[in-house]
């Protein structure tokens, strides 16, 4: 087996690693308005957040990468990819369980705002009601909210 061409990272130098890019990911999310190479960067950052959990982290971890991939391609206006990797997202979560009560309806969430990308309004709604019946079981207040607020923004 040839070796890795990949450096080796100890495994907390590459937990903060994903977690600082997922964090700029954010950041670059929140901005009003980013340059072409900002959204470069947003797009790259995503997924190398996304790969680096994939090494260290848990499958609920991998499942919010596959989200926050979905996220940046919607913002994008690039509806097939965030179909996909919201897709992923919810299959992951299926897969693995462990997650958060909020879990579900953030996929959900993801799913029906890359439908509304894509302009598929049947399907946009239908995940849209999913997320928000997945709400329902959302125990506390603070981590409901910004999923009902994220609702609010889809077309």
């Amino acid at each position: 087996m040839p070796p890795t061409r990949l450096p080796e990272l100890d495994r907390e130098t590459e937990r903060r690693l994903a977690a600082g890019l997922f964090n700029e990911v954010w950041r670059l999310l929140d901005l009003p308005k980013r340059r072409p190479e900002q959204n470069d960067e947003m797009l790259h950052a995503a997924h190398a957040s996304r790969y680096h959990w994939g090494n260290v982290g848990e499958p609920v971890t991998l499942a919010r990468g596959e989200w926050l991939c979905s996220r940046v391609y919607a913002v994008l206006g690039r509806p097939e990819p965030a179909i996909w990797h919201a897709r992923r997202c919810l299959e992951l979560l299926e897969e693995f369980g462990g997650a958060e009560d909020w879990d579900e309806a953030a996929a959900c969430e993801g799913l029906a705002r890359a439908y509304s990308v894509a302009g598929d309004r049947r399907e946009r709604d239908a995940w849209f009601d999913r997320a928000r019946t997945a709400l329902k079981s959302i125990a506390k207040p603070d981590d409901r909210q910004p999923i009902e607020e994220d609702l609010k923004t889809i077309k």
